[in-house]
């Protein structure tokens, strides 16, 4: 399972072109879904209308036909009795030839439901089609009658057609001749409507696909664009990142180097000459002792005194390079220890300013903050030119913070143009970054404020605290920073160094 979730892990390029084109897929598909929705709801509605009108147009020549054909014979039915069989035959006759295109014909049934009238399928006259429907279902004669008998009306349903004997829509108009009962009608077949609605959808339907093949390839465009954008942009990084990296790696062999000549100047010019020192002192003793000279006492003494100055020479750079002090007791007395000795050696006078409470900072926040301020006080004795330093150190409701403050004259890169100097600051941002801290710097003609601050992740829970000072490295650990619970339950103390 780890070497398939291994296997399936996204590098970053692949990462940052998923990012850019998911939510470009997911817009596209949200904007092609509703281009489809709205062209067919506007499609079925125009449909609809275009149906509507072509309809109520075979409805308009459907009520004309029949008020044509009634005037035509009105002058022989409107001055008949009811029972005058030679006016019906009249009338019969006349409907009976009044047929037009390939379909259109008239009807007549009597109100018992016997066909009359039916020019185009004439085994249908003289028979009683009471309780016809359609293959349907739906009612035909009996409907054809009711709405006769209402007065006049519409009526669809499923007819065969005379000219292919093939069922198909029909709509027919029927109105009454009330005295004689009958029920007389028209029908057209709407075949050619619905033909042309369907055709209208078919259209429809193919210009929403001709839409999505658009919008598929504006967008299979656009993914090209964004992967060769990606890329172009992954050469250019990687470029960066590789002569980042290259900066960065001669940048710590410098140090590097820088690190092991000041070791080797110091070995040579402190511990090599003390050391040369007490060998002449007890080589003088030696051949004092020989000739019984009451003075090799006293070259011993010296002797003793240069080894002594050896040894503090050795523990100061041990120091230097890692004080042991800052994994025995914490950062607070590591600080302090780092002030005083600052002071010693050069004369400046540092404030070391903290809160007392137990270890709360990680060890990698302790190394950090220490090597910032082991930076910063290199740099004031460099080039400052200040009389005075605060060092205060404190925790928060953010993490820890580490302020140095001096009353020198400022970094001026004119003035000092010192390489060295720009690369301890390099650093102590670098350090800072790699916590995922802040470091902020300000300069002015009155002196030089450092800040560096450690973010919340890197203070310790209480049990890890608790675990730590019980650990036989940190049993004489009783003080460090972290975040105070209150500002009247620990008040600061001053240490002057």
């Amino acid at each position: 399972m780890t070497g398939i979730a291994k296997r399936m892990s996204l590098r970053y390029s692949q990462k940052l072109f998923l990012l850019a084109a998911l939510p470009l897929v997911l817009a596209v598909s949200a904007i092609a879904f509703l281009v489809a929705y709205q062209s067919r709801a506007l499609a079925d509605r125009e449909i609809r209308s275009l149906e509507t009108q072509l309809i109520e147009a075979k409805k308009a020549e459907l009520k004309n036909y029949v008020t044509q054909a009634r005037n035509g014979f009105y002058f022989i039915y409107g001055s008949a009795a009811p029972d005058d069989e030679v006016a019906k035959e009249q009338v019969m006759q006349i409907l009976s030839a009044m047929i037009y295109g390939d379909d259109g014909f008239f009807f007549v049934y009597d109100y018992d439901g016997t066909n009359l009238v039916s020019p185009r399928q004439t085994e249908m006259i003289n028979r009683n089609w009471s309780g016809l429907t359609d293959s349907a279902g739906t009612p035909v004669t009996d409907a054809l009658i009711r709405i006769a008998r209402s007065g006049a009306g519409y009526h669809e349903y499923l007819w065969p057609k005379p000219s292919t004997g093939e069922e198909a829509r029909m709509i027919s108009y029927v109105t009454s001749f009330p005295s004689w009962q009958w029920a007389v009608g028209t029908g057209v077949f709407i075949d050619d409507v619905i033909e042309n609605v369907a055709a209208a959808r078919a259209e429809v339907e193919r210009r929403v696909q001709d839409t999505f093949i658009y919008i598929g390839a504006i967008t299979l465009l656009a993914l090209l664009a964004v992967f060769a954008s990606g890329l172009l942009l992954n050469l250019r990084e990687r470029r960066l990142a590789d002569a980042r990296l290259r900066e960065l790696t001669q940048r710590v062999l410098d140090t590097q180097e820088e690190e092991r000549g000041r070791v080797a100047r110091e070995l040579h010019d402190g511990i090599s000459q003390i050391l040369v020192g007490v060998k002449y002192a007890l080589d003088i003793a030696r051949r004092r002792v020989q000739a019984g000279d009451p003075r090799a006492a006293e070259t011993l003494d010296q002797g003793v005194s240069h080894l002594s100055g050896a040894i503090q020479e050795v523990r100061r750079i041990s120091r230097d390079l890692r004080p042991g002090v800052l994994d025995d007791l914490g950062l607070g007395p590591a600080l302090k220890a780092l002030c005083e000795d600052f002071t010693a050696r050069t004369g400046i006078t540092v404030d070391f300013e903290t809160v007392v409470f137990r270890n709360r900072l990680d060890q990698d926040a302790k190394i950090a903050l220490y090597r910032i301020a082991q930076e910063a006080l290199t740099n004031v004795e460099r080039h400052s030119g200040a009389t005075r330093v605060a060092v205060d150190l404190r925790g928060h409701m953010r993490g820890a913070t580490l302020r140095i403050t001096d009353d020198g004259h400022g970094i001026d890169g004119e003035a000092e143009p010192d390489a060295q100097r720009g690369i301890g600051l390099r650093n102590m941002q670098e350090r800072m970054d790699h916590l995922g801290g802040h470091l902020r710097i300000q300069s002015s003609r009155g002196g030089t404020v450092i800040e560096a601050e450690v973010p919340l992740t890197h203070m310790l829970p209480p049990e890890d605290t608790q675990r730590a000072a019980q650990s036989p490295r940190a049993a004489t650990a009783t003080v460090d920073p972290a975040p105070a619970p209150h500002p009247a339950a620990s008040a600061p103390q001053r240490r002057p160094a």
